[in-house]
């Protein structure tokens, strides 16, 4: 019998009841910092790299809302598709890479795993072990699965994910993860989607954030992963994600890809008019 990962931040994050969470979901859409557009349907043809945002709805579900619309135009349900999501370990617990499989459970639905992605993938990677512990109470990669599971409640694309906790961000570690998923994605032919769940700099005041996160942006569109990693530690900033960021680089970069784009930039201050102190988020595609 499969285990089953519960929700560690439902009705804190984003609502536990469906009917308000596709409500809520929707609203990111139509929001005047989202994309102003539901989804649509369309045509799966390569893969495709997403940064997300991973933090409460009412504060970043509008910016993650960009990386879902864009990535609607480049799905269909035909077959499903592996969802590789990366995120960082906010909490301490676990290895420090990590990979879980069994069925996670959302308010929209139950979340298959891809069991051979992940098989081949923590046996061929030595730095990526098969930990449950590290994904119980980590909400990077959970605050994602609605975004997806409300894509297949419209026929718009068939998902299963392989979920990914990084503890360890360090650059050589991000890109052998990144080398591994990109491998492994062309070794069983799989469709492929790599979502990066990363927020930007953290309470700092609008000015310093936004200026900061300019840098790591300009690194993310020029593919550079090397000037992303250095630029975080030479600029403090402080991106919990920008391994995850890194090994979604190097996948895509691996599988062929060859642009980036920002679909959004805005910060906390921007939803809650308090701009003392905020938090970035940004939503990029890269393919």
């Amino acid at each position: 019998m499969n285990k089953i990962r519960y929700p560690a931040v439902s009705g804190l994050f984003y609502p536990s009841h469906p009917d308000e969470l596709i409500d809520m979901i929707e609203q990111c859409y139509l929001h005047k910092y989202g994309p102003k557009s539901m989804p649509v349907h369309g045509n799966y043809k390569k893969p495709v790299g997403l940064l997300c945002p991973h933090a409460g709805y009412i504060y970043s579900g509008p910016i993650k809302a960009h990386s879902y619309y864009e990535l609607s135009k480049r799905v269909d349900a035909l077959e499903e598709i592996t969802a590789v999501i990366l995120g960082p370990n906010h909490t301490g617990l676990g290895s420090g890479v990590s990979v879980m499989d069994g069925i996670w459970r959302t308010p929209l639905g139950d979340v298959k795993t891809d069991e051979e992605f992940i098989d081949e993938l923590w046996k061929k990677c030595e730095i990526i072990d098969l930990d449950e512990t590290a994904h119980l109470n980590e909400h990077s990669i959970e605050v994602q699965l609605p975004f997806l599971k409300h894509l297949e409640l419209l026929n718009i694309a068939k998902f299963r994910i392989v979920p990914i906790t990084m503890m360890l961000q360090d650059y050589e570690t991000a890109v052998e993860v990144g080398y591994f998923i990109a491998k492994i994605a062309m070794e069983l032919n799989r469709r492929v989607v790599i979502i990066a769940s990363s927020d930007l700099t953290h309470y700092e005041p609008q000015e310093v954030a936004s200026k900061k996160d300019a840098i790591v942006i300009k690194d993310i569109l020029e593919m550079d992963e090397r000037a992303l990693y250095e630029d975080v530690v030479n600029y403090n900033i402080s991106m919990c994600g920008y391994g995850p960021v890194i090994a979604m680089l190097k996948a895509m970069k691996t599988l062929g890809a060859e642009k980036s784009k920002l679909l959004a930039y805005a910060t906390s201050g921007d939803m809650t008019g308090d701009y003392s102190a905020v938090v970035g988020y940004a939503s990029a595609i890269v393919e």
